[in-house]
């Protein structure tokens, strides 16, 4: 399941390794939390919020994907309680074996409270003392938690960000830019609000970038994987198992986190 903050993100930062996971048989899910209600200058909130729902079900028909809707709005997407006890009704609805979500460490608050949000959702899917809203009952399995790339590579105080891993989306890069494709009433606005003109020139920036970076591939998405505590066994990376050479382990970043604090006072 790929989970983000606006319709379009999944299609930003991880439809490409989504792609790649339904070619290997998985059913995948796409959630965005909030609605898109403040992406545009003309149309109404309502207007807006209605198209860009038509957009994402057109992108997801295209992945394979099931759509599920948002329960926000734009720049609603607050860590309190209210909103984690929806956010984890629906995450315990799919019971995801995979999570695709932001990075903690991207430029815009809605995308780092998604993040927290379904990371805590995540955490209390066995809690049976946790109430959600409408009530959904606990699960009970492993779950493989993967934070994507923050949006221009870089955190919000401009410093690059390197992956975990690097995913190999050659095979599916075409689909991936279609389906940011169907998001049309975002290109204009983005231009207008954040400078971002060539909407799916941007995201082919970014991808070999990251594929450049891997040293291997020529388009690649960035991922890092969260901590295994209180989620899964911490000897089992699911995607890399799962994706094999599409799914390159990044050796520096692996050799940072096996440094040993106590011999390096």
């Amino acid at each position: 399941m790929a989970v983000g903050a606006h319709p379009d993100d999944i299609e930003f930062m991880m439809a490409g390794t989504l792609l790649l996971f339904a070619r290997r048989g998985a059913e995948i899910h796409m959630w965005s939390i909030a609605n898109g209600c403040c992406g545009s200058d003309v149309l109404s909130r309502e207007e807006i919020a209605s198209l860009r729902w038509e957009e994402a079900l057109r992108s997801a028909m295209e992945a394979g994907a099931i759509l599920h809707e948002p329960i926000a709005e734009d720049m609603s997407i607050t860590y309190d309680l209210n909103l984690l006890a929806r956010v984890s009704a629906v995450i315990r609805s799919v019971k995801p074996d995979i999570l695709l979500i932001p990075s903690p460490f991207d430029y815009m608050e809605d995308h780092t409270n998604t993040a927290r949000l379904v990371v805590s959702a995540a955490f209390s899917r066995g809690m049976p003392n946790f109430s959600t809203e409408p009530a959904v009952e606990p699960f009970n399995k492993w779950v493989y938690i993967y934070h994507a790339m923050p949006y221009g590579l870089t955190d919000p105080l401009r410093r690059v960000v390197f992956p975990g891993m690097f995913v190999d989306i050659g095979p599916v890069f075409k689909k991936k830019v279609s389906m940011l494709s169907k998001h049309v009433s975002q290109r204009d606005w983005l231009e207008r609000s954040q400078g971002k003109g060539a909407y799916t020139s941007f995201v082919e920036e970014m991808c070999r970038t990251l594929g450049k970076m891997s040293k291997r591939f020529e388009f690649a998405e960035g991922w890092t994987m969260r901590s295994h505590l209180g989620f899964s066994p911490s000897e089992k990376n699911i995607m890399k198992e799962l994706l094999g050479d599409l799914c390159l382990v990044n050796e520096d970043f692996e050799n940072w986190l096996g440094w040993d604090c106590g011999n390096h006072a």
